[in-house]
């Protein structure tokens, strides 16, 4: 078994921990069963529970059996880390819909075979929905005294605001019999989560001291930031990058890691690449010689869009990036990349019917800032559509011009690319 501590400590993914040193031991002992819990309050797990899946698929890659805990109790609930209001509460119906996306989800990353390190997955609602309220607050509540609770960061913080609903303070006692019922089933011995999560999983770890005599560890990863300030696993614009294709194309998936800063790589390769400290270290060491190339940038893109996406997906996206730039055929782009393509790119809308000049695309799509300067472009040699130099002022696209009969695609100069999508009526 691979040492998972040390791997973790040099990825950076070690931000709190129950005693590193006995937890250590227990992993070098043998196989240990963990867990890590995701809640439905979305149709889709994003970016940073991509963190904690891909952590417990170290950890069975190191040789342990990772347990992964879909929250079809918690998710009713909600919970009140890091907000600073009250959730809005969802339906039993959406919240189960959006279970089975998510279990799906995290499944497609662990092993599930035979063995002691084959995978599990689970629903707390499957020993929660049976339990009473009579049993949760004496089999529970009992265990949590309140002037501890009320000492939390996330409860006091709330306090003093916006206040915070009895369903939300209860949160903490339900993520922690979570733990507990794992341990008495399966022996966990380990939970793992963001390190907003801390007060949390302790809350698991004391649960299971208090009501079994047992001992069991909690681990969190930092929170991930961007060198520039803005948060990390979103768009310019606040959007969310999500897991599911539908919701996050795989084109604009793949551009987010290929246009990562150069300040940042290092960190994402750390925390999401399955590639060796020697790898890792060989493509920085590339990054910095050669750093027009993106290597290091170019390398994270392929492996996190196979590894969510597969292989076929990303083979698509890379001929859809080269493309645009003229060095592939626009023709043999499928509908659904290419829409998707030119979604992250300027781009304006025309109607069915006699289509613009090229020079009033160039404006409307934000190409050029004038038609004065539009026709300059073109006039130098600068302007293409569908990858064709433009060599007319005055010149328009046909019908017959049109990609899958609905786009088209600009460019001025060799970066500058934008698109041209008529509305279907």
């Amino acid at each position: 078994m691979t040492d998972i501590i040390d791997d973790l400590a040099w990825r950076d993914l070690i931000a709190q921990s129950t005693d590193l040193g006995e937890l250590r031991a227990l992993l070098a002992a043998g196989p240990v069963t963990l867990y890590c819990g995701f809640d439905p309050t979305a149709p889709s797990l994003h970016l940073g529970n991509l963190i904690q899946i891909l952590t417990l698929r170290r950890f069975q890659l190191a040789g342990h059996r990772p347990i992964g805990l879909v929250g079809g109790a918690t998710g009713l609930i909600g919970d009140p880390s890091g907000k600073s209001a009250e959730r809005v509460l969802n339906s039993e119906e959406t919240v189960a819909g959006w279970v089975e996306r998510i279990r799906g989800q995290v499944s497609k990353y662990l092993d599930f075979g035979d063995g002691p390190t084959g995978a599990l997955m689970v629903s707390n609602l499957d020993w929660t929905g049976p339990m009473s309220v009579i049993e949760f607050l004496r089999d529970i509540g009992k265990h949590f005294p309140v002037n501890k609770m009320l000492a939390r960061e996330t409860v006091k913080s709330r306090l003093d605001t916006t206040g915070m609903s009895y369903t939300e303070f209860s949160y903490v006692l339900m993520q922690s019999m979570d733990f507990l019922e794992l341990y008495r089933r399966y022996g966990c011995r380990l939970q793992t989560g963001g390190s907003d999560q801390w007060g949390n999983l302790t809350g698991g770890v004391d649960l299971i001291r208090r009501a079994e005599g047992g001992t069991a560890h909690a681990l969190t990863t930092p929170l991930l930031t961007k060198a520039d300030g803005t948060k990390f696993g979103k768009t310019a614009g606040g959007e969310t990058y999500w897991l599911d294709p539908e919701l996050t194309s795989p084109y604009a998936f793949y551009q987010f890691w290929f246009n990562a800063d150069d300040r940042d790589v290092e960190n994402y390769l750390k925390v999401f690449s399955f590639r060796s400290r020697e790898e890792i270290e060989a493509l920085l060491k590339e990054g910095v010689e050669r750093p027009a190339a993106r290597a290091p940038q170019r390398a994270l893109a392929e492996e996190l869009t196979t590894l969510v996406h597969g292989a076929d997906e990303t083979e698509r996206v890379i001929a859809a990036s080269r493309a645009l730039f003229g060095q592939g055929s626009l023709e043999e782009l499928d509908e659904r990349t290419l829409g998707a393509a030119l979604s992250e790119v300027p781009r304006t809308e025309v109607s069915p019917g006699e289509l613009p000049t090229v020079a009033d695309l160039l404006v409307a799509s934000g190409l050029c800032k004038s038609k004065s300067e539009a026709r300059r472009t073109i006039a130098q040699g600068g302007a293409y559509l569908n990858n064709a130099k433009v060599e007319a002022e005055d010149a328009a696209p046909a019908v017959g011009d049109l990609l899958h009969g609905r786009f088209l695609v600009l460019r001025r100069g060799k970066r500058n690319v934008g698109g041209v999508e008529v509305t279907r009526s």
